[in-house]
């Protein structure tokens, strides 16, 4: 595995996270490692690192990043809602829980397992190969509407109807560059230019449909929370909005309050926060990161520490 990769928001994320010697941290989606190295480095010997990820390529980079750490290392080959739920069932308590969400460069690079509208590959997109559903069957079998649902959904795409008209007319598909051909001659020629690759919406909304990843979000967030020891921090690195939301209202629910009327002189819910914020706001990537690397330019990071209660 190269050890080029530079993993997005690097340093806010160890800002975030504060790993100690002896912490037990989760890496709910290790990638490439970037992130679970440099939190590896931090935790000495007496610490433990699990990391969770559905990909064998990512398995081969956890692999070499165990061989190379001083701490205690775990591997879990799942998607990170399934493995939080082990761990869980284990009776783990982390002092660190962390997500970097969407697809990982290691995946995007690959080019042959179709996530890039930048080159011509079989039309894939799975980040667990072995499981049945990949873009292929939703660009070919979907009915239009339920696929035009899904391109509005996940990819908030104002043209989902054209497109999916689209590419049902074109049927059968193939290849991403097929896919590309049908969404620019769905998009009228003016919305072509200006906003980026014209086919990025459709990539994102196919992609989180194949691999379930806001359903897997929505579940592994209240399971990380859980699997947080009193003071243990939860971070997520999101990038795109319906990621981020996700991310942000849960956030937002643990740190509120008292939820009772205004007009009641006493507080009669009972409630009170389980977290404060790492970060006042969240955090994006310097002009310098981004300039370094593109990729990083709609990364998100939201943080925020468990109240002992």
């Amino acid at each position: 595995m190269p050890r080029t990769h530079v993993p997005v928001l690097a340093g806010e994320l160890i800002e975030a996270l504060d790993p100690q010697p002896g912490q037990v941290a989760v890496d709910c989606t290790v990638g490439a490692g970037g992130h679970g190295r440099l939190v590896a480095e931090r935790l000495g010997p007496a610490g433990l690192l699990v990391g969770i990820d559905r990909d064998p390529l990512a398995e081969e980079a956890f692999a070499e990043l165990a061989a190379e750490v001083e701490c205690r290392t775990r591997f879990i080959r799942a998607d990170f809602a399934h493995g939080l739920e082990l761990l869980q069932e284990e009776g783990l308590e982390a002092d660190l829980v962390y997500l970097d969400l969407g697809m990982s460069s290691m995946q995007v690079d690959t080019r042959e397992r179709g996530f890039s509208y930048a080159y011509d590959a079989p039309l894939d997109m799975r980040m667990d190969p072995a499981q049945e559903l990949n873009a292929a069957e939703i660009v070919n079998t979907w009915d239009r509407r339920r696929l035009a649902r899904t391109l509005r959904e996940y990819g908030e795409e104002r043209y989902a109807e054209r497109i999916a008209g689209e590419i049902i007319r074109r049927r059968p598909l193939t290849t991403t560059f097929e896919l590309v051909d049908a969404i620019t001659a769905a998009i009228p020629a003016p919305a072509r230019f200006g906003g980026g690759n014209p086919a990025k919406r459709t990539f994102q909304a196919i992609r989180i449909a194949v691999n379930g990843e806001l359903d897997q979000l929505d579940e592994a967030l209240p399971l990380a929370w859980q699997l947080l020891r009193p003071t243990g921090r939860l971070a997520a690195i999101s990038f795109h909005s319906l990621e981020d939301r996700r991310v942000k209202r849960f956030l937002a629910d643990r740190l509120q309050g008292c939820i009772c009327p205004p007009d009641l002189p006493v507080c009669a819910c009972g409630r009170t926060p389980e977290a404060e914020p790492v970060f006042r706001r969240s955090v994006v990537p310097t002009p310098g990161e981004i300039a370094q690397n593109p990729r990083a330019k709609s990364a998100r990071l939201r943080a925020a520490r468990k109240l002992e209660v």
